[in-house]
């Protein structure tokens, strides 16, 4: 077809188009066509060095939204992205975090990627979204078309019900479910990778061929990659443990600082440190003398007794272990317990693999223990320093997790253990940084800021004043801490004053819940000291929270909705909305484990 007389272009400048096109295949095109339409719209492509241009396509295009609180989620949406890119399928990667819930309406194809923590609830970057969404804020979806993954844990009682609360929210608003959703356990990657052929395809089938570019600027902010990640971890060096807790104290802290030397590792104040993690060899030898097997066994990660240190869980237990191990065992008792969803919820709350098997002896063969089992799993630290002070260092904050059993035997949690008896200072641990972009200083300096942390939860707050001091923030700032005993948990309290000294630390509020006949927690203090609460927050300033998920963040947040209610003169339904203001302008962060 002839341009002639239609075209703005001069003959030459047609004709070196025509050469340039003639060559190009549907994709290569169609990068052309957004590369070609970024220039129109601002002057300059809308591309990154190496990467696919934005393609502005309301005949259609594929959305991928993340919620992901340790990164499982994040993850599978990157590979969703690469597999949708190799499709020939134009695909933007976001988080629920940067995405405004508006913005919905304007979808054709989404693909929901989220998992759920806790009691059934969403991840921090997915909670202003799923309230907006159950609540109706966003109106119709007619015409957009979807599929939904969930990960969870099957060892809660709400598997994956946040994966299942997006799909029934987004079908009652209209939207068409193009492929059944996927509600996947731990183990979920090639499950995901099988899906997502699936939903891919599906939505593939009703995306018009045009739109076949990748807007690969929000790929790169949305997901950082390094040479060091949780399937490539850094051999570093354990250089500092050292207990941080008095000797009559009821918890075990350690501070623990461990050597980035020679890895090129960088990481921000919020971010976490991910650590593997071998088992404790006694209990792989009390697990092997309880099935009657001797650890010689071929697996398919190697010997048995290898493959138990190194690649499976044996402290987190499982519903599937104890109703596994039901059907394959004799004991009357047992199947009764399986059958009990109540029972089997407390068993794996208060139990490790050992004890059921202690409880209910079986032997198994190699296979069989290891069809029960699930694999091992990193564990996240919220880091404890800022780059700008330790340089080529790491520093956490871990409580050493301790519990004795009915019959005396006390269980550890693997991998605080790990890092405080077996591992010797100078030992090799394998470690990795997990971005958490949902977590972050504010941008402003001048900005003020209220850090409510208990217990461990004052790692990364630690993090934040050692952040604040390297770059001079002029911004005040406020500590909330909590803990038992002022004389034995008073976690860095030589540093704390110091800060207080310098000036940078405005306002420190402690709670040491034992201290005194009527105990006193962080949220008692939030309550107490409310209407300067307020005003800290009408002056613009940042809060976050950092610490246990089921009680005291939920306390936390249960407090400053009352504060917001009585020194802002409120309802209960518009402070709730107060909160979830603060939560969309990123004012109101949490690292809640």
């Amino acid at each position: 077809m002839s341009l002639k007389g239609l075209s703005p272009l001069s003959d030459e400048q047609q004709n070196q188009l025509s050469q340039v096109l003639s060559g190009l295949n549907t994709q290569q095109l169609a990068w052309v066509s957004g590369y070609l339409y970024g220039l129109s719209q601002t002057g300059s492509p809308l591309v990154t060095a190496g990467a696919t241009p934005t393609t502005v396509a309301a005949s259609g295009s594929l959305t991928i939204l993340y919620g992901s609180q340790t990164g499982n989620a994040k993850g599978a949406a990157d590979s969703l992205r690469k597999l949708a890119q190799s499709k020939g399928i134009a695909v933007t990667l976001a988080s629920m975090a940067d995405y405004k819930p508006k913005q919905l309406k304007k979808e054709t194809h989404l693909l929901v990627v989220v998992s759920t923590y806790g009691e059934g609830e969403p991840p921090e970057p997915a909670v202003d979204l799923h309230e907006q969404l159950k609540k109706g804020k966003i109106g119709k979806l007619d015409g957009l078309k979807y599929a939904v993954l969930g990960l969870g844990d099957s060892s809660y009682e709400f598997f994956c019900q946040t994966g299942k609360d997006f799909d029934d929210f987004l079908a009652k608003a209209g939207a068409e479910r193009v492929h059944e959703s996927a509600l996947l356990d731990v183990d979920y990657q090639s499950a995901a990778a099988s899906w997502g052929e699936q939903a891919l395809s599906a939505l593939a089938a009703t995306l018009n061929a045009g739109a076949a570019a990748s807007v690969a600027g929000a790929v790169a902010q949305a997901v950082g990659h390094s040479q060091y990640h949780k399937e490539n971890p850094f051999p570093a060096r354990l250089s500092v443990v050292q207990k941080i807790t008095g000797r009559d104290s009821v918890k075990d802290i350690r501070h623990i600082e461990i050597s980035l030397e020679e890895s090129g590792i960088t990481y921000q104040a919020g971010d976490a440190l991910g650590v593997w993690f071998d088992n404790d060899a006694a209990l792989v030898d009390e697990l092997l003398a309880l099935t009657g097997l001797t650890g010689s066994e071929a697996t398919a990660h190697g010997e048995l007794r290898a493959a138990l240190t190194r690649h499976f869980e044996l402290t987190r237990l499982h519903g599937g272990f104890i109703t596994g191990l039901a059907e394959i065992c004799d004991h009357a008792a047992l199947k009764d317990l399986a059958g009990d969803k109540a029972q089997v919820n407390a068993l794996v709350a208060s139990a490790q693999v050992v004890d059921v098997l202690k409880r209910f002896p079986t032997p198994l063969s190699a296979e069989q223990l290891t069809g029960l089992l699930r694999p091992l799993t990193p564990r996240l630290y919220s880091i404890a320093s800022s780059q700008h002070e330790v340089e080529e260092e790491v520093h956490l904050t871990v409580g050493v997790v301790r519990y004795p059993q009915q019959d005396g035997t006390v269980r550890s949690g693997a991998a605080s253990s790990y890092l405080a008896d077996r591992l010797e200072e100078g030992a090799e641990v394998r470690v990795f940084v997990e971005h958490n972009d949902n977590f972050r200083l504010p941008a402003d300096p001048a900005t003020p800021v209220i850090m409510i942390g208990p217990g461990t939860g004052i790692a990364p707050f630690r993090a934040f004043m050692q952040e604040r001091e390297a770059q001079a923030a002029p911004g005040k700032n406020w500590l909330v801490f909590g803990n038992p005993n002022f004389t034995q948990d008073f976690l860095y309290q030589v540093e704390w004053q110091r800060y207080v000294k310098s000036g940078l630390l405005s306002k420190i509020s402690l709670a040491f819940s034992r201290d005194q006949a009527e105990k006193i927690y962080v949220q008692d203090r939030l309550r107490q000291e409310g209407a300067e609460l307020f005003a800290w927050l009408e002056q613009g300033a940042h809060l976050y929270v950092c610490g246990d998920a089921n009680r005291m963040a939920k306390d936390v947040q249960e407090a400053l909705l009352d504060v917001i209610a009585q020194h802002g003169h409120k309802s209960r339904e518009e402070a709730e909305e107060y909160v979830s203001e603060l939560r969309r302008a990123k004012r109101y962060q949490r690292d809640v484990y």
